[in-house]
């Protein structure tokens, strides 16, 4: 038997559930509690108005969570939390109470993506300056001087030898 309505929380069930309680149809009764969603964030409970940030901070508020975990978190801009030296100088149990208090992120990178660095490992220098804007192409210009100058220059270095 195949059903195309999803199945999310007892009030989608109608009656079939109290049906199969009242029948003591065991089967069909831990075949329904099965087919609903696990995600307790489909509860009904949970369904609350407002944005969706809004709802995150009341929820937080309410049950007194700490700040979620950061998922990414960038050298060059902030500071990295690293609780390694925690690890390796008290333990587990402190790496894991460091790790309540102030979570570290997920992945930490740089400031420019994973797939460019690897490409920038394999270009030059001054290629490597010119992405990350520290070097211009009035930069890269020789300043020469004009032709006439250069006689001049040379006139008087020969008048100085002489």
């Amino acid at each position: 038997m195949q059903t195309t309505q999803v199945l999310l929380s007892e009030a989608h069930l109608g009656t079939k559930l109290n049906h199969a309680i009242s029948g003591e149809r065991r089967g069909e009764f831990g075949l329904l509690l099965a087919m609903l969603s696990a995600d307790a964030r489909d509860m009904a409970q949970f369904h609350l108005k407002g944005s969706d940030r809004e709802i995150e901070e009341r929820l937080h508020e309410q049950f007194e969570l700490p700040k979620s975990q950061p998922l990414l978190s960038d050298m060059s801009k902030e500071q990295v939390i690293d609780h390694s030296l925690v690890f390796q100088q008290q333990g587990l149990a402190a790496f894991h109470l460091s790790q309540c208090l102030q979570p570290e992120a997920v992945v930490t990178r740089g400031a420019v993506p994973i797939e460019v660095s690897q490409v920038l490992a394999n270009c030059s220098l001054v290629s490597k300056a010119k992405y990350t804007g520290d070097l211009t192409d009035e930069d890269l210009s020789i300043n020469t001087p004009h032709f006439v100058d250069q006689l001049v220059q040379q006139r008087l270095l020969a008048e100085i030898i002489v």
